[in-house]
């Protein structure tokens, strides 16, 4: 019989941490993803988004997210992918954390980024849902490089990094939204990797390999 995991075996993807599950979300999960981000992520005045999405009105955040999750879904081939990855704790739906590449085949590089709600931040979920597709990233997909970025005033994003064994790799000027940001790069090798001391669950990896293309 075909599925929808048949025909997007993406959605049979699931890592799992000591205490959360990552794994793509799905058309149904998305109200939750959307009342997650309404609960409040950042402070008013410091926005950690390049894109500033968190500042639309209630009433277009909703539509936004799931435009950004359908399409990221309809441009994803073994070319350019960028998987997003739902995060929950006990069933609860707490942030979200994004792998993606281009030219993986070649380059063998991912970058990565995230969210959580505020009301569960400070409590290491940041660094454990970074550490565990880092995991995934180098040991299931065969990744040289690992990539990310922050404002160079996000110090709990660039904390995570350096926990984690991120090297610093140049800043550069961008478009903040409307502002103008110093954006701190770091990089991270297998090699620089502090791995964690627990050890990643990974369900439906050879399926999502494939689909992706990635040997």
């Amino acid at each position: 019989m075909t599925t929808l995991n048949t025909v997007w075996p993406l959605f049979d993807l699931m890592l799992a941490t000591p205490r959360l599950e990552l794994r793509p979300i799905r058309g149904h999960e998305i109200p939750a993803a959307v009342a997650a981000a309404q609960s409040g992520i950042h402070a008013r005045d410091r926005n950690p988004f390049s894109t500033p999405w968190t500042e639309l009105p209630a009433e277009e955040l909703g539509p936004n997210m799931a435009r950004w999750y359908w399409r990221c879904r309809a441009e994803c081939t073994p070319e350019s992918w960028t998987l997003l990855l739902g995060i929950w704790r006990g069933g609860e739906f707490i942030g979200c954390q994004d792998v993606g590449a281009k030219d993986f085949a070649t380059l063998k590089t991912v970058s990565t980024g995230s969210w959580l709600k505020q009301s569960v931040q400070g409590r290491g979920f940041g660094k454990e849902m970074r550490a565990a597709v880092a995991l995934y990233a180098f040991d299931w997909l065969g990744a040289e490089v690992a990539e990310s970025e922050a404002a160079s005033w996000n110090e709990a994003s660039l904390g995570v990094s350096r926990s984690l064994g991120y090297e610093l790799n140049g800043i550069t000027r961008k478009a903040w939204g409307t502002q103008v940001e110093t954006v701190q790069h770091v990089r991270l090798t297998p090699d620089s990797f502090k791995r964690p001391d627990w050890t990643l669950k990974v369900e439906g990896h050879e399926a999502a390999a494939n689909f992706l293309k990635v040997t």
